[in-house]
């Protein structure tokens, strides 16, 4: 067994270094359910096999001590060297492949649980959500919000909330599930959206956005335009870059289901959002890959709400609620 739990480790450590360099796409929830079924195995092996082997062989040796004793002392022999105790508790010890498997279990398995139906945590890795999320924001999802799906297969079991205009959003990637994405949800099913000259319209009314203080953006040491975007829901910052146009480049644009609810020309888009699925952009708009290039996000992509920072470390006064 422990030649099987070393080829185990092994590969878990190619996997995450292959994941770690970018070899391949890694599915963690996957990962986290192997994982958790593995430590499992182990642990009822452990309980049900393993301990009480150990626990006989040790209840063993003491019978045997007790009854060499007896019989020494039956001779007159009262003093006997040896300790048994050293050797008892050397045959109970747990041996390292046991302790790094089934005693992980509990751990492993808490995590999977939490993970899979209460918060997930993420890492923002780009800017396509400032000013609201920065790159190096690290935040939590709430993973039951949108209702309780099964781990791995993200099937919904359990409806709770429907997506609202303005959350905040993390999905699998309609053009590559392995992928998460996070933005802002803008439209819902049923409505049209039109986003042109870079002007927001929601079935058929224009959404109102007040000038705000321009941003400034660290990494590109550029100020950007912010506005006050007002959803109705909600009001939350974007920005825009004056410099790029509104249109979307065809080239650009992917062959995503339901690509003729949508119509594009030099001055942007306007897409009718289908049942069951949801029209996603980014704060940031004009540097934001979003449903305006890649289509809608089906209710079965959804992963959870976004909604607090629990860390940045390169700026503490991150660490909040956010809108």
């Amino acid at each position: 067994m422990n030649l099987i739990t070393g080829v185990l480790y092994a590969a878990l450590v190619a996997y995450l270094g292959g994941w770690y360099v970018g070899q391949w796409q890694g599915n963690f929830s996957l990962l986290l359910f192997v994982l958790t079924l593995v430590t499992l195995a182990y642990w009822l092996a452990e309980r049900y096999k393993f301990q009480p082997e150990r626990e006989a062989s040790a209840a063993k040796l003491v019978a045997e001590d007790e009854s060499r004793r007896a019989q020494l002392a039956s001779q007159g022999i009262a003093q006997v060297d040896g300790n048994v105790a050293q050797a008892r508790d050397k045959l109970l010890m747990q041996p390292w492949w046991l302790d790094w498997t089934a005693g992980l279990f509990p751990v492993i398995c808490a995590v999977f649980l939490m993970r899979s139906f209460l918060f997930e945590p993420f890492k923002i890795p780009s800017g396509s959500m400032i000013p609201t999320l920065l790159v190096g924001d690290l935040i939590l999802v709430n993973k039951y919000h949108y209702g309780i799906r099964l781990p791995v297969i993200n099937k919904k079991i359990i409806a709770n909330h429907e997506p609202q205009r303005g959350d905040v959003m993390v999905f699998r990637y309609p053009v590559n599930p392995s992928l998460d994405y996070i933005k802002r949800v803008i439209g819902v099913p049923g409505d049209e959206i039109a986003y042109i000259n870079k002007s927001l319209t929601i079935n058929g009314k224009p959404i109102e956005k007040t000038a705000l203080a321009e941003f400034y953006d660290e990494d590109s040491l550029r100020y950007y335009s912010r506005y006050m975007e007002n959803l109705v829901t909600m009001k939350h910052s974007v920005i825009e870059d004056k410099s790029r146009p509104a249109f979307i480049p065809q080239q650009a644009v992917e062959d995503f289901p339901g690509r003729e609810n949508c119509r594009y020309s030099g001055e942007g888009v306007i897409c009718k959002v289908p049942a069951g699925h949801y029209f996603m952009m980014g704060d940031n708009r004009d540097n934001s890959l979003d449903s305006r290039f890649w289509g809608f996000v089906p209710d079965e992509n959804i992963v959870g709400k976004a909604f607090v920072i629990w860390m940045n470390f390169g700026d503490f006064k991150r660490i909040g609620f956010f809108q």
